[in-house]
């Protein structure tokens, strides 16, 4: 048994009169699935995966899976780098996966967002839902691309004092959502959101933090964007004195509410910036555009309906919103017709297609990648005289992704470093090829 000094800790509590209210949920062993905890009660403190070592096996690693900078490294090898003199930033394992904190005030909306976005729930029944009382986790791992946890951080918590270890909580996150009812009153939570920031950014400068102003349906468009301003300028005022020198420390500000699609664009967005190489990506379905005459490119997950990707084009919401009924009206369609289906699967494969043609003029396209990613695609109507190139670029792009997703899942951990430097020379290959495709028109 590993000395108690080498373990390493994910949060540490200290038990006396609140131990149910400050707990992390037990982790879960990636490699089989069991719970694992250990406890201390020597010293007076809780600490959960102590000890624990997961892995994922490399096959079901993602792109997500293996970013460098977003994670923790063991305790033992943090004390080494101290010895020997140096400043070790904490290295987030290959197979780690990166981490979304989701925190803000009391009832600010953090449950009711992650419910609806990975659960699937109706917005009006989160009106049901109890308020949050210990760090819920959820591990989104059944996708080929997006494979990361997120984490529901109840507000009466305080997660800067010795109660929670934001060394390890932090070292290990790659993204922090803020949640902020813009219906209420608002001053608490910018003080909130600068003491977050302070403390997060002095562990991990590699965080980003993203701002949901959220519950903003009760609010006219000439007061969302009122509040957008006010808040956007008030926690600008209070964060400009917390970088180092010159450093800036970038926040993004988001208007979201669970009863339309801006969640999943807000979330889009979030999760994007922990994908590796996303210029690659842009690139590739700017390009196919424009070689196939398209109007809008989106690279979804089919099971969150989270974009992946997308051309450097404005986002129009109602375009994406009308992108993201499609996916649920094939999804509901496959699940009816196809025998043979487990009940959790979507039916999705890489054969895949639908096409709708709206009342102005509009085509959406919908192709499937995998199991777990669709390409869905807005074009006019007169473009589908070129539906064959359309078809031949399309089919070249797929080849492209199923090879990026081929680099991530069959080379090993020890090398994964290693295939992150060949993605964009295989998307670049897949560029070329789009160009030749269409000068065949």
């Amino acid at each position: 048994m590993a000395a108690e000094s080498e373990e390493p800790i994910i949060g540490s509590y200290v038990v006396g009169n609140f131990p149910s209210q400050y707990g992390y949920d037990q982790p879960v062993d990636l490699m089989n699935g069991q719970a694992a905890s250990n406890a201390n009660a020597s010293n007076g403190r809780l600490t959960v995966g102590g000890g624990v070592t997961s892995q994922v096996d490399a096959a079901s690693a993602g792109v997500g899976a293996a970013m460098p900078p977003i994670g923790s490294a063991s305790t033992a090898s943090i004390a080494g780098a101290a010895m020997a003199g140096t400043t070790a930033m904490p290295q987030t394992p290959p197979e780690e996966k990166p981490r979304i904190l989701v925190m803000g005030l009391r009832r600010s909306g953090k449950s009711s967002i992650q419910k609806v976005v990975f659960h699937k729930m109706s917005p009006n029944e989160t009106l049901f839902l109890e308020s949050t009382c210990k760090i819920q986790k959820d591990e989104v791992s059944d996708c080929s691309f997006i494979q990361f946890s997120v984490w529901d951080v109840p507000g009466h918590i305080d997660y800067l004092t010795d109660i929670f270890d934001t060394s390890d909580t932090f070292a290990s996150t790659g993204a922090i959502v803020f949640v902020i009812d813009a219906q209420d009153d608002y001053m608490e939570a910018i003080d909130r959101l600068k003491v977050l920031v302070s403390g997060a950014y002095n562990v991990n400068p590699r965080i980003k933090f993203e701002v949901f102003i959220h519950k903003v349906d009760g609010l006219t468009d000439e007061q969302k964007i009122e509040v957008q301003c006010d808040i956007t300028q008030r926690a600008n005022d209070l964060l400009i004195d917390i970088g180092n020198g010159n450093e800036v420390i970038n926040i993004h500000y988001h208007l979201t509410t669970i009863y339309d699609h801006s969640i999943f664009e807000a979330f889009s967005k979030v999760v994007q910036k922990l994908i590796p190489h996303m210029g690659a990506f842009e690139s590739l379905l700017n390009i196919f555009c424009n070689n196939s005459g398209l109007e809008k490119a989106f690279l979804f997950d089919v099971a969150t309906k989270i974009y992946i990707a997308t051309d450097p084009s404005p986002v129009d919401m109602q375009v994406y919103e009308l992108c993201c009924d499609m996916i649920d009206l094939v999804v509901d369609v496959t699940t009816i017709y196809s025998e043979g289906q487990e009940s959790d699967e979507l039916g999705f494969s890489e054969d895949t297609c639908s096409s709708i043609r709206l009342d102005n003029s509009t085509v959406l396209l919908l192709r499937g990648v995998d199991r777990h990613l669709a390409l869905v695609c807005v074009l006019r109507e007169e473009s589908m005289d070129r539906q064959g190139i359309i078809e031949y670029n399309f089919q070249r792009v797929r080849q492209g992704l199923q090879r990026v997703l081929t680099l991530k899942q069959s080379l090993s951990s020890s090398i994964a470093a290693a295939s992150d430097s060949q993605v964009p020379g295989a998307l670049k290959s897949v560029e070329a090829s789009l160009s030749n495709g269409a000068a065949l028109d």
